[in-house]
């Protein structure tokens, strides 16, 4: 007996779907998870798993903090770029702070959980704490002393013109001290909790300062990856750590950059990206070969 056409081509859907669950569903993950045990790429189909003294201490692919338990840097081993995925480093929640060049201006608030700092703030309190740990200027263009982007609200009689009336240190609050004292004849004042100037008309003005052209801290160590899970830096951030590490350890600094050097990966196919250093396999091999005394 002939099926009805409707029946029929149901049955042949029905039919196809069942094919391609097994093909698609079961033959073909399983085909790939045993290509993945092949000799030469079970490492990377694992995870590019690392271990260190038997234990398995993180991933080739993923960075890792190296901080205390108060999130401090810890001197001996070598840092990674700031992330912005979760807590940090968070494979579950991997992002980017969403932030760019035009977040100048923090959101100050009474309550900390209403403020925020804005992208030139992170960059400027990252490189004042980079300088301090490493012994070096971590001044930034556009940057106050105290580690907070050099923003000012000014206002003038005509709006966008005519004579200043009133300038804000938009990032700075009290009990803070401007960090210049006028701007066109004008006293500074500090910010206010729970004021916005620049919906009241203020013109935000970054302020440049003396800062060198060319800070000794490097932008991978101010600036988080796109993904929040880059396990590299430079070598020019590795250079910056490289003389604390070595009094950490009491080695000598050569034989530490000889190190950086044997973990420093070049670009992909000699052209893409840019020269790299993996920060957990430099620190395994720094307590291999320098233990902490």
């Amino acid at each position: 007996m002939r099926l009805p056409t409707w029946l029929a081509q149901h049955l042949a859907a029905l039919r196809a779907l069942l094919v391609f669950t097994v093909l698609l569903g079961l033959v073909y993950p399983l085909a790939l998870v045993a290509l993945g045990q092949v000799p030469g790429l079970n490492h990377r189909t694992d995870g590019s798993l690392i271990d260190a003294g038997g234990t398995t201490v993180g991933s080739s692919l993923i960075g890792q903090s190296f901080t205390d338990a108060d999130g401090n840097p810890v001197p001996r081993y070598f840092q990674s770029r700031p992330s912005a995925a979760g807590d940090g480093y968070d494979p579950t929640s991997t992002s980017a702070s969403n932030l760019g060049p035009e977040s100048v201006v923090d959101t100050i608030a009474t309550d900390p959980e209403e403020s925020s700092e804005s992208l030139l703030t992170q960059v400027c309190g990252r490189s004042r704490d980079i300088g301090e740990l490493n012994g070096v200027d971590g001044r930034r263009p556009f940057c106050t002393a105290d580690g907070v982007g050099a923003v000012l609200a000014v206002f003038r009689a005509d709006g966008l013109t005519g004579p200043v009336t009133r300038v804000v240190s938009v990032n700075q609050a009290a009990p803070s001290t401007p960090f210049v004292p006028s701007y066109e004849g004008v006293p500074v004042e500090l910010a206010r909790p729970g004021e916005d100037y620049v919906a009241a008309g203020g013109v935000v003005t970054p302020i440049r300062g003396d800062a060198p052209a060319d800070p000794a801290v490097p932008a991978d160590a101010v600036t988080a990856s796109g993904s929040g899970l880059d396990p590299q830096i430079s070598p020019a951030y590795a250079e910056l750590q490289v003389n604390r590490v070595a009094r950490e350890r009491g080695a000598d600094p050569a034989a530490i950059r000889r190190l950086v050097d044997e973990h420093t990966s070049g670009r992909g196919l000699g052209f893409m990206g840019q020269p790299g250093v993996n920060v957990l396999e430099l620190n395994i091999a720094l307590d291999e070969q320098f233990p902490a005394r």
